[in-house]
């Protein structure tokens, strides 16, 4: 009794957020010589919002089941290697299902040619404890498959988007870059491949590369994913269970600069989009949010906007800032979830408001009315300056379950990169200044 009782403070504790935004950040891992950690991914246990499951590059997996009070970490396995680019989801029922790109020899044999010739997603029944070995998506040798993003719907069937590039950075002019989809409904047996993209990108991994898809799907089932390439971001969609597809894709906003854009202090940053569907039976139920970053106002002002649709995607908004500074400053590197039991919207970002030099903060921006208005609050504990000499990787990421928000993200100390986490109530939130 007393065990429960120190939890229940510990909980209490982790979640409770001062007025004027200090959360308790947690560090779940840090660089050593032979593993740096970013790119992490988080995801909740909807049965059980104690339960939440994080990852980093490139093998890294961390879970809690006492709401971030512990976490235990380990290594993910698996035969067909696990080379990165982690992305996280839990359906009802609590599984887990880890995506990542692979590297099935290990670094042996023909290494080059088989590494990233497919995509892997291990399953968890057991909260984050234990994984199975694999199965396997898109293996279409010798093509590349690369930065896969997974939805899942309200019946648990599962949704997986990547790019497949004929050779990963190949100069040749001729090689092409499509974004895939395939489809399971236990994350055991997956469709074939469907190409979506309706104009091919090169394969520089650049910004007329076609990259950064993530799909959503509806709360009546209707599938959508977005990417960028050349400038702009792009919609396809299917309301019949992904039998069709459009066949021209949407251009639903215009992303100055492109997706791949220089911020001091990192080698690359990208402002790929995030696309969610409000499933919740608020207001906004059904409403479609598509959020990026780019530098329609400078290569010195870079942003972070918003648009939705109401109407599954054929019009959309005018673009909202989401961060609600002034001009001149980074916002950069964004990521979004929705509380699908409120509705309510939240924005992840690192943010240079407050500093002149390369310091930055992380910074979460909310909205509960749809997007129509954002609240920015400043999560991060300290700032930190990135040097440029060290991967930072190309996303971060954040999850919202029953009023539960749960950020992660990369962030850099003299030169090595570290993951950090906090777990935050919706009212702590909205109580900040």
């Amino acid at each position: 009794m007393r065990e429960v009782k120190f939890f229940a403070v510990l909980f209490f504790a982790l979640l409770s957020g001062a007025v004027d935004a200090q959360f308790k950040n947690i560090r779940l891992d840090e660089q050593t010589t032979d593993n740096y950690s970013c790119e992490p991914s988080i995801a909740i246990n909807p049965r059980d919002p104690l339960n939440i499951v994080a990852a980093s590059v490139l093998n890294n997996v961390y879970y809690t089941k006492d709401g971030g009070a512990t976490w235990q970490k380990k290594k993910l396995e698996s035969t067909s290697g696990v080379y990165g680019d982690p992305a996280l989801i839990a359906d009802t029922h609590g599984t887990f299902y880890y995506f990542h790109l692979s590297d099935p020899t290990g670094g042996k044999g023909d290494y080059e040619s088989e590494k990233l010739d497919r995509i892997v997603v291990q399953i968890s029944g057991d909260g984050g404890e234990t994984w199975s070995d694999g199965e396997s998506i898109g293996l279409n040798h010798p093509k590349d498959q690369d930065k896969p993003w997974p939805a899942i719907d309200m019946k648990n069937n599962l949704y997986v988007t990547w790019t497949q590039f004929d050779k990963y950075r190949d100069t040749n002019p001729d090689c092409q870059s499509n974004i895939m989809i395939s489809t399971s409904k236990n994350g055991k047996k997956w469709s074939d491949p469907v190409s979506l993209s309706q104009n091919p990108g090169d394969c520089l991994d650049d910004d007329n590369t076609v990259q950064g898809a993530v799909p959503a799907v509806s709360f009546d089932g209707k599938m959508f994913v977005a990417w960028a390439k050349g400038g702009k971001i792009f919609l396809d969609r299917s309301f019949d269970g992904g039998r069709m597809w459009l066949s021209n894709d949407i251009a639903i906003a215009d992303q100055p600069g492109g997706w791949n854009m220089k911020i001091p202090g990192h080698d690359r940053s990208n402002g790929m989009p995030v696309l969610l569907t409000d499933r919740s039976k608020g207001h906004y139920r059904g409403s479609l949010y598509v959020l990026w970053a780019d530098q329609r106002r400078g290569e010195d002002d870079t942003d972070i906007w918003f648009t939705r649709s109401n109407n599954f995607g054929d019009n959309w908004s005018a673009p909202t800032r989401v961060n609600d500074d002034g001009p001149g400053k980074h916002q950069y590197l964004p990521w979004m979830a929705v509380d699908q039991t409120t509705g309510y919207i939240y924005v992840l970002y690192y943010d240079r408001r407050n500093h002149d030099d390369l310091q930055t903060d992380v910074y979460l921006a909310y909205s509960v009315d749809g997007g129509l208005r954002f609240k920015n609050v400043k999560i991060s504990e300290e700032p930190f300056t990135p040097s440029g000499n060290s991967f930072f990787g190309d996303y971060l990421n954040i999850d919202a379950c029953k009023g539960i928000i749960t950020p992660v993200w990369t962030r850099m100390d003299n030169g090595k990169t570290s993951v950090w986490t906090a777990v935050i109530r919706h009212e702590d939130l909205a109580a900040t200044k």
